[in-house]
């Protein structure tokens, strides 16, 4: 068994928790302090031959306590800012002595460390304007000079192990740029990567990393640092998303600080502590003392803060509460602390978009850090959470289309009511007549849902880019219609909800906007009660629309009196129904959807009558991350 375990270590393949080194989330108080009584690296200053700058270089050098020739060792590559040259880790850092400290506590893997001056040039050093052009294309030099001049030097010269999983890369700011540029860009030389605050050098992620299968096959570790207050830490965040979208393991780590050596410090001590031994991977979104600002929160809030396993950290300033929680389906407890904030982290937070809120004495509020929208019938907190496959709906260099509010004196309900409508890239400069996609939104909801929860302009102009959905006006309405004062699901409030659609909101459109007027190019689709109300009135109505979208719905199983009359419509109209809606489009998200069971019943019914219909799942249940796929999804179907 032993020498099972041995082997395991020496192929790198054995990276259970269990055996894994377990790694502080920061470093201690006196870290970077000398020690008496321990044993000590030596660090030397060298001059190597390079072809590239055509000139001779030199290097400062730290080999570690107890180095002998007889051994071969890791190098890694330690690289400085753009106002810097190979003494500015010496200078402002001092690596020496942080790594001699970590030797003593047995937490490194014994390694060599290279120093270089990264401007590769013939007067290389750091005087005069560093912004200069030629001594910024210096850095990008550099690479040739890295691989081809210093890393030969330092393996002729030292005892070193030659292969990429024993060399690692990384920098502070423009180091840290060229770090993951050098790194990435060379996979067949570095297996360990390190970008501390990572400056505007820093490549576009889809340049970094164009093959994610690959990367993730070939990095033993990649990390990502950076100061919250950094102003910098733009070009460390995007690298991040981009790798959390393409599910390329890394651990992306926040700290409090700016741009400075006590941020870039704690990053290198964290990171050597990494090098060289087995990594549990499942363990590297728990790296982190800060999260990173929602994307819902307002400007310059720093609270909620997502932590890179999707756990969110909740803080308020509430001195005079007694309790206070966050509820977020699941409440959450939160902890008062001296000054009057009061902060709780919750579990890991599923994908895309939640309602929450506040409940300060047991009053439920809306966050004022965080962005407000109307749902569950009153103004909600909302915070995205990242979605390793929301690209769909995310901002792109692409032609964007508008989203317009419009009030109209309805003729069904002789009141003024509102409409959001999506006119698609193009509209204003084009004389094109276009088709029209009635969208409705769920029950507490409005018109305005679709368009701030649910992405519905970005969703739309990514797949018009691409190609994948014609151009198209969606007219998002306020479903929100009542009877002679009732409401809720009886067939009075769906018959006026009807009327609306019919001598309300469709002929607005018609007489506002250059769209077709048939039914060959009318769509109609809602989620939850807006799916009932699809059915309702789309069914009944099926020779005026070309297709259904029936999102998170269906007709109620245990309601006969409402159900029955519309399935004895539906099967003496079956063969119109079938003729007339290509596709009626019906979605679920999955078996955790509360609509699902009901769903199942109808199409069953569905299938007796020989109504024609396509059913998709996507999981995640009753929530509109499902409702934004199931857009994606029904726009490429219609209009076709």
């Amino acid at each position: 068994m032993k020498r099972l375990l041995i082997l395991a270590m020496a192929l790198g393949i054995f990276c259970s928790s269990s055996y894994a080194q377990k790694i502080e989330k920061e470093a201690p108080k006196g870290f970077d302090q000398v020690r008496s009584g321990i044993a000590t690296g030596k660090l030397d200053s060298v001059a190597y031959p390079s072809k590239t700058v055509g000139t001779t270089r030199k290097a400062l050098i730290y080999t570690p306590p107890g180095y002998s020739k007889k051994k071969k060792y890791p190098v890694l590559y330690l690289l400085h800012g753009i106002g810097g040259d190979e003494k500015e880790w010496l200078n402002g850092g001092q690596p020496q002595v942080m790594l001699d400290n970590l030797y003593a506590e047995n937490k490194l893997e014994p390694m060599i460390v290279v120093m270089p001056n990264g401007r590769a040039m013939k007067d290389d050093r750091a005087i005069g304007n560093v912004f200069e052009k030629d001594k910024v294309e210096a850095f990008a030099t550099f690479e040739k000079d890295l691989l081809n001049d210093l890393i030969p030097f330092v393996e002729k010269k030292y005892p070193t192990l030659t292969d990429r999983e024993h060399r690692a890369i990384a920098g502070l700011s423009m180091g840290g740029g060229q770090s993951l540029n050098f790194g990435l860009g060379n996979l067949d030389k570095f297996a360990w990567v390190g970008g501390f605050s990572s400056a505007p050098n820093t490549r576009t992620p889809q340049e970094l990393v164009p093959n994610p299968a690959d990367a993730k096959k070939q990095l033993k570790l990649l990390w990502i640092s950076c100061g919250d207050a950094d102003g910098l830490i733009s070009f460390s965040k995007r690298t991040h998303d981009y790798l959390y979208q393409n599910d390329v393991p890394h651990i992306y780590y926040v700290e409090p600080g700016g741009h400075d050596f006590k941020v870039w410090k704690n990053g290198l001590y964290m990171f050597s502590q990494f090098l060289f031994k087995p990594v549990d991977v499942a363990s590297l979104t728990k790296y982190s003392i800060l999260g990173t600002p929602a994307s819902t929160n307002i400007r310059n809030a720093k609270y909620p803060q997502i932590l890179p396993d999707n756990r969110v950290v909740f803080r308020v300033k509430a001195p005079e509460a007694q309790k206070v929680q966050v509820d977020l389906g699941k409440k959450y407890d939160m902890v008062k602390d001296t000054a009057g904030f009061w902060t709780a982290t919750t579990d890991s937070i599923s994908r895309g978009f939640h309602y929450y809120s506040l409940l300060i004495d047991g009053v439920a509020i809306a966050d004022p850090a965080s962005e407000s929208f109307y749902g569950m019938s009153r103004m909600a907190s909302g915070i995205e959470i990242p979605d390793k496959n929301g690209a769909f709906y995310a901002i792109k260099d692409v032609p964007h289309g508008d989203i317009r509010i419009k009030r109209y004196l309805s003729k069904a309900t002789n009141s003024w009511r509102e409409m959001y409508v999506y006119t698609p890239p193009g509209y204003e400069k084009l004389t094109d007549k276009y088709p029209v996609l009635y969208l409705l939104h769920g029950g507490g909801e409005d018109q305005r849902g679709w368009s701030t929860q649910g992405k519905t302009d970005m969703i739309l102009d990514n797949l018009i880019a691409e190609g994948k959905a014609k151009p198209m006006i969606i007219a998002m309405l306020d479903g929100n219609v009542s009877a002679g004062g009732l409401a809720g699901f009886n067939e009075n409030v769906l018959k006026a909800f009807e009327n609306e659609l019919k001598l309300g909101a469709i002929p607005f459109v018609e007489s506002n906007f250059r769209v077709e007027t048939d039914a060959k190019h009318r769509a109609l689709a809602g989620l939850s009660m807006g799916g009932l109300q699809t059915l309702y009135a789309g069914i009944k109505n099926n020779n005026m629309f070309s297709s259904l979208g029936v999102f998170s719905s269906g007709w109620f199983a245990n309601n006969p009196a409402l159900t029955d009359p519309q399935y004895a419509f539906m099967k003496t109209n079956a063969a119109a129904i079938n003729t007339n809606l290509k596709p009626l489009w019906i979605s679920m998200g999955g078996k955790e959807d509360i609509a699902y069971q009901n769903c199942q019943v109808m199409m069953k019914k569905f299938d007796e009558m020989g109504v024609k219909y396509q059913y998709s799942e996507y999981a995640g249940g009753h929530t509109w991350p499902v409702w934004r796929h199931d857009l994606f999804q029904y726009s490429q179907e219609i209009f076709k």
